[in-house]
Formats: C-alpha cells, structure tokens, sequence
C-alpha cells in the first residue's frame, strides 16, 4: 500500500509540472522516478514543495545550461586537477575530489566556478551504477589561508547541491581547513541542511598509516621513484681522506651499509703533526671533528694544556654564605602518583558523543584516504566522461589510428 502512495504522489508531482508549463524531452528525461521520489523525500512528502522545487531546478538547469557543458570549458582546471571525479568506493559511489584554491574565485567569477562544480557533478551521475544515488566529497581546504574565504566557497558549494541535487550527498569531508574554521563552522552548523552528514578531519592525523602503496598503476609517478637497478655497479669498499674514513658494506641488504668513522691517527690529521708545533693550532679528532666557526669558545682554546682552567666570560655573582643548615629528613621529594582510570574530574561531564566524535571522523575517512592521496592523472579522468561532457577528445578518441590515404583515394 506503501508503494501505491509514493508512486501516487511522483505522478502529482509531475502532474503539477506539467500544468505549469510543458516539459521538454530533456526534461521529462530528467524528471524521472528516482528523481521526483529524492525531490519528495527532501521536502518531507509534499507534493506542491516538491513540484516547485523541481520547477525550480529546470529552470535553474536551464539558465547555466547544463546541457552545453563539455571539458573544452575546463581545460586549465582539468590540467591542473582542480575537481575531478578520484574513483569509486566500496559501494560504488562516486569519490570527489575538490582542490580549490583561494585565488580561483579571485581570478573567476561565481559563475564559472558554479559551472565548473555542476560540471563534476554531472560527470560523477555519469559515473553511477543502476542502484547508485549518492556520491561524497572531497574538500581540500590546505590551499585556503582565510577560513572566512573557505566558509564562503564551502556555503555556496552546499547550497547548490541541497537545492539542485537533494538526497544525493552521502558523506562531506573538510580536510585540513584554516584554524578559525571550526569557531564559524560551530555557529553556521545548526543553519546548514546537510552539516550532520558534513565531517572536518585532519590530514596529520593519518601520516602514519600506508596502507595505500598503490602508486605501480600510474606510471608517471612510478618513474620517479628510486629503482636501484639504475645505479650503475661500483666498487664497494673502504675509502679514506684527511679527515674520515668512509666504509660501505658488501651486503646491499643491510639497513645501514655505511659506516662513517672519525679516526685519529697522522694522516688524518689537519695542521701541524709536530709535537713542538701544536701549541701553534688546534688538532682535528674525535673530540674535536667539527668545524672551528661553530664550535664552542672552549672548544677553540688549547685541549693539550693542562694548566688549562674553563671559566666563564662575565664573572658570576657570589653566593650568599649559608645562615642555616636543613635537615636531610625535611627535604620531601615529589613522588610518582599512582595510577589511576579517572583521569581527569572532567570526564564526568564529558558525553560521549564529544568523546567519539574525533575517532567518529578518523574512522569514516580511513576508507577514503586512499583517494585523497592517490595522484591524480587527467587521462583517466577523462576517460570517466561521457559524451556530450566529454567534448572533442571523448567523441575521437586519442588512440584512434588512421590510415594513410594517398591522393588519388582523395579524390
């Protein structure tokens, strides 16, 4: 009975649509049963909301036009991999990765970022399977210096897809935003319609973690990694100068095959070797095998003289003599505390959601680290679009082999 009154209210709705003005064949393509339900959902089951919220969206389609996006709009972003579509997750949802920074909208206007996010956008629906309707976001605030700027691209970003695209966010991460950030982002939050699906996690927390080594499918980034077979083979073996002796190991596999050591005997000695001479100059060894520029003001002086006495530069302030004498037995030394699991009185008052909420965030982004730090490469972004958003190089493709017509088959 369920399933009669919500295919009930997707006909009024689209009813409603159609008493307003006609719908085109791209429209009726657009206002299709999973659309008009996700409409319905986010206006709580109204019909009338619904259908003027969906009017709203045709026409806001309409005037940026969604149906002339292509990637030839986009070419520097795309170069630069400002937005682009990372992958799929473990449920196929669409990974989107936003690398904006905060000179673009300077240098751009609203406009052209507005068309640049509905452009990954579309090109992310592209990208879903049948039983897929959601898609997350990556944000990378790192290039932002003013959480205010960051706020501003963060708020229009968000109302963009509540409006347009409802019920299609699944999960948001902020990454590494500016340090005011989390003071506005606690005031503009309860005004927000998907700040509850909206996380704000830290990229430092995770730099310890490799278990994305995943880099041998991109062979770009594979070229510039160390190979040690492209070393060419030398002679391993002790090497001494004047003042080291440098030896390395026959076995390659060891975790230090150097070994660095500073020896004291005359040949790798600098200045005078003579027993007479050596009040002339310092002598370099293991006590004294650093620079003279930056060693200490003792250090310079004379280590061989005896009669040597270390002193300060500035003479040091007298004691005052003792009046009193205390008591061994009345000296309290401050002992270790003993363990205990209350480690603060605090935790009293402390919910548990305000205790999780950090491992809250870890947790769900540890399964999409490995998009955030995946590099990125344009060609296989592109090869993600389909036509007509993939412009020129979609259509023919890059690899297509022609053969060589002579002039006689031309004419």
């Amino acid at each position: 009975m369920g399933r009669k009154e919500d295919q009930d209210k997707v006909q009024s709705v689209l009813e409603l649509l159609k008493k307003q003005a006609p719908l085109t064949l791209k429209q009726e393509k657009f206002c299709n049963k999973a659309c008009v339900e996700r409409f319905l959902k986010a206006k709580g089951d109204s019909v009338k909301k619904a259908a003027k919220q969906l009017r709203n969206c045709l026409s806001w389609r309409d005037s940026i036009g969604t149906d002339n996006l292509i990637a030839d709009e986009f070419s520097a972003e795309l170069a630069e991999g400002i937005a682009y579509v990372a992958g799929h997750d473990d449920e196929l949802r669409p990974v989107m990765i936003f690398r904006i920074k905060q000179d673009y909208q300077k240098n751009n206007s609203q406009k052209l970022f507005t068309r640049l996010l509905v452009f990954t956008l579309e090109v992310a629906i592209q990208t879903m399977a049948k039983n897929v309707d959601q898609f997350v976001l990556l944000l990378d605030a790192s290039f932002f210096r003013s959480a205010s700027a960051f706020m501003n691209m963060l708020l229009s970003t968000l109302k963009i897809i509540s409006d347009y695209y409802p019920g299609r966010v699944h999960k948001a991460f902020i990454i590494d935003p500016p340090s005011m950030f989390s003071y506005l982002w606690k005031g503009m939050k309860p005004f927000i319609e998907y700040s509850q699906l909206v996380l704000v996690v830290s990229s430092l927390d995770f730099e310890e973690s490799f278990e994305f080594n995943d880099y041998t499918s991109y062979p770009r980034v594979t070229s510039l990694r160390f190979d040690p077979s492209s070393i060419p083979s030398t002679k391993l073996g002790p090497c001494s100068s004047s003042r080291f002796s440098f030896t390395v190991s026959h076995s390659c596999d060891s975790v230090k095959p150097w070994y660095l050591s500073l020896t004291d005997t005359s040949a790798s000695k600098v200045g005078p070797t003579n027993s007479s001479q050596i009040s002339l100059g310092p002598v370099i060894s293991p006590l004294n095998a650093r620079s003279q520029s930056f060693a200490s003001p003792i250090d310079r002086g004379l280590r061989r003289n005896d009669n040597f006495i270390r002193k300060g530069f500035f003479p040091s302030t007298p004691m005052p003599q003792k009046t009193q004498s205390l008591d061994p037995s009345m000296i309290h030394h401050p002992r270790t505390p003993k363990p205990s699991f209350l480690q603060s009185p605090a935790l009293f008052f402390r919910k548990d959601y305000q205790v999780s909420r950090v491992e809250k965030s870890r947790d769900s982004f540890q399964s999409f680290l490995k998009f955030y730090r995946r590099p990125y490469d344009e060609m296989i972004y592109r090869s993600k679009m389909k036509p007509p958003l993939g412009g020129l190089i979609s259509i023919v493709s890059p690899q297509l082999k022609r053969r060589h017509m002579s002039i006689s088959q031309r004419f």
